[in-house]
């Protein structure tokens, strides 16, 4: 019994670290998202140069672990390892769900999301397993002895799974669980549909009364209904509360507004447009490589000449960097602006493009292998 107990918390440990692995692995940058997040909190903001790096490695050990785990190769290590890397996250989760500080771990990326307390609570269940195999370290067995043949396991399993970010990172996840994905429809993602309803919310007044100096708490609903509001004595102090309720229908896409310079909304215009349009997405044009800039400017020139092609620009920078950066590269796209988040939702690179036509993504490219123009032509433009 003892030997089926400890057999059955090998598998599940070692199944869900390798599936967590695989899972954020195949999404490294936005895992490094959320590691710049927990930096942020921590003030350990000197680490977020290295957020990718670090997240291709957390994803890497994840993966090892688990194997060497379902292996029997080298107990005690594994044993250790795994113990310290649960007490970690566990920890992690808790400040998080306590305070407040990051509303998701990552722990499985965008395919699975979870909240705080969901993700804390999974690191308990997994905390107690994990300490059961610690305990019976000594009883696990490997699947062979021949320290050679434990050694090349164990290293083609590290050079597969590092790959496996590596290339995720340079050329777009395998599995794309964003909105954004090839083949969704953004507008309709943006709207609330017909018979769902939106977060429901209670709005609490603090008022004084001017002559009695009386004090009173009342929500937006009674302060209408009793309409206090017509008494000049009774005035709002400080700034209203704002609880939510009840959680109503949240769509995917829910902070993608559009505009240009001068704050003008172009987000209707540009989604909803017929034809094809090359959208670029540079969220940080400090940090995008320069190259590939210049590729993506050759493209949309020879897509406009030659197709009357729509091509923009769309980055979270301000207005005066931008300015700066199409004077010295020369840009032919139209620059547009929006917030950071939705646009490292939009397409794991900086830069990366997106085909849009009629508000559907058609497909999307990491700048490392975005197709050329005869290719884009013949495929799309042409027909």
């Amino acid at each position: 019994m003892k030997n089926i107990a400890l057999t059955i918390s090998r598998i599940l440990v070692g199944v869900l670290f390798i599936f967590s692995g695989l899972i954020k692995a195949n999404d490294p940058l936005g895992f490094g998202y959320k590691l710049q997040e927990y930096f942020e909190v921590f003030h350990m903001d000197f680490l977020s140069p290295m957020a990718t790096g670090l997240a291709i490695f957390i994803c890497t050990l994840e993966i090892v672990f688990g194997a060497l785990l379902l292996l029997g190769f080298w107990n005690k290590k594994i044993a250790w390892g795994l113990l310290i890397l649960i007490i970690f996250f566990t920890l992690l989760t808790f400040v998080s769900a306590v305070f407040k500080v990051v509303t998701s771990c990552g722990c499985f990326g965008d395919a699975i999301p979870l909240t705080p307390w969901q993700s804390f609570t999974k690191d308990l269940i997994l905390l107690g397993f994990i300490i059961y195999i610690f305990i019976k370290k000594d009883l696990i067995k490997p699947v062979t002895s021949l320290p050679l043949a434990q050694k090349n396991i164990a290293i083609t399993i590290t050079v597969v799974a590092l790959l496996f970010g590596l290339y995720t990172y340079n050329f777009l996840p395998v599995m794309d669980f964003l909105p954004y994905k090839v083949g969704a429809h953004i507008p309709s993602l943006m709207v609330i549909p017909a018979g769902e309803k939106p977060d429901e919310f209670q709005i609490m007044y603090h008022l004084k009364n001017k002559a009695t100096k009386a004090e009173k708490d009342l929500s937006d609903k009674d302060y209408l209904k009793t309409e206090i509001w017509k008494d000049n004595n009774w005035e709002i102090i400080g700034e209203p509360t704002k609880t939510l309720v009840k959680k109503g229908f949240d769509p995917k896409i829910k902070d993608l507004i559009i505009t240009d310079a001068s704050g003008t909304d172009y987000t209707k215009e540009l989604l909803e447009n017929p034809y094809y349009s090359l959208v670029f997405v540079a969220y940080n044009l400090k940090d995008a490589n320069t190259k590939a800039i210049g590729d993506l400017n050759a493209l949309a020139l020879n897509a406009t000449q030659q197709f009357n092609i729509r091509s923009v620009l769309l980055t979270s920078s301000s207005a005066v960097d931008a300015e700066k950066f199409i004077k010295k590269n020369n840009l032919f796209s139209e620059v547009f602006y929006a917030d950071a988040v939705p646009l490292k939702s939009m397409v794991r690179a900086n830069p990366g493009i997106l085909l849009l036509k009629n508000g559907v993504v058609i497909n999307k490219w990491h700048f490392h292998n975005v197709p050329n123009f005869e290719q884009l032509s013949n495929k799309y433009f042409s027909k």
